[in-house]
Order: structure tokens, then sequence, then C-alpha cells
């Protein structure tokens, strides 16, 4: 483990439900087949069809996501922690400076590709939700680490914070969304 993900937050014990192997692909495969088609069509794609896609019976959805809202939450997390994986592999990958400016642009792109996608999974999300609440202590932790290390090398203010980043990302992919021959 890296220093850097050696400061990532434990994972709440709601999370940490054990699974068999195959119930764990099957998990993976329903997280994975509703955010190509919440992508599609938003998060109201029926349930149904999102078992079908993902060769699971309606059972098996069921079994591991008892409503919409459950599976929502899951697709947020699983985008977040995939984000924040992401922060902790280029800190280690990358000299600091490299490893922001890297990130800022994944950040970008992330936000350009699913920004509808996350914005209705936010409305549907209480804010003060024990997954909010994780997702957000996630990324700011792993955007810490990046933006400590830039910090302590003078490449960025010391007085900015990881939310002031995230914000700047977060308002550069959102308006280059709507931007004609804007890429990140």
């Amino acid at each position: 483990m890296s220093t850097a993900e050696s400061e990532r937050p434990e994972r709440p014990k709601w999370l940490e439900r054990p699974m068999r192997a195959d119930a764990r692909r099957n998990y993976d495969k329903i997280v994975a087949t509703a955010r190509a088609a919440f992508l599609e069509r938003d998060v109201d794609v029926p349930l149904d069809e999102i078992a079908k896609r993902a060769h699971v019976g309606p059972g098996t959805l069921y079994r591991h996501f008892p409503n919409r809202d459950t599976l929502i939450e899951a697709v947020y997390r699983e985008e977040i922690t995939r984000l924040a994986d992401r922060a902790y592999a280029l800190d280690d990958e990358l000299p600091p400076e490299e490893a922001l400016f890297v990130w800022i642009r994944v950040q970008v792109r992330w936000q350009r590709e699913v920004s509808g996608m996350t914005a209705t999974i936010k409305a549907v999300i209480d804010e003060n939700s024990p997954t909010f609440a994780f997702c957000k202590q996630e990324l700011r932790t792993a955007v810490g680490v990046l933006l400590k290390k830039a910090q302590q090398s003078g490449v960025v203010r010391a007085d900015l914070e990881p939310v002031d980043l995230m914000r700047l990302t977060h308002g550069v992919g959102s308006a280059s969304t709507y931007a004609d021959g804007i890429r990140a």
C-alpha cells in the first residue's frame, strides 16, 4: 500500500458486506450495466431491463439492490471510488506537479462524460445520506493527497483546499460540456 493510500478513509462497515465470488461478479456486472444504462437513458431505466442486460435474473438484481435508490447509490459510489483510485495511482506514478495536472484533466474529462448522469444521481441521493458523506470524504481525501504534495513542491498556492480544486474541475467540466470544440 502506498503512503497516499494509507491516508484513504476507512470504508464504512455497511459497505464491507462479504460476498461469495459469484455474488461479487453479479454485483459488479449489475453496477457496470446500470452505469451504462444510466449514461444512455438516465436513471429511469427499468430495473428488469438492467437485469436482462447484465445477464442476471431479476431476483439476483433485487437481492443486491432492493430498490432503485440502492442501485443508484452503488453506481455513484463506484464512480467516486474510481476517481479516488486514479488519484492515488497518479500519486504513486508521477511527480507532484504532473500528478495534479493529469488528475485535473481526468476529473474534467469525467465530468464532461457523465455530467448528466451524476447530476441526476446527486438529485436522487440525499446529501445527508451515508453514501453521499462517504463519497465526499473519499474524493476529498484523494484530492488532498495530490494537492498537499503539489503545495509542498511549490506548484500551487498553500491556501488551496481539496474542495476548491474539486469545485474548479467540476465547473470547468460542466462549462466545457456545453462549449463547442473544447476538449479536456
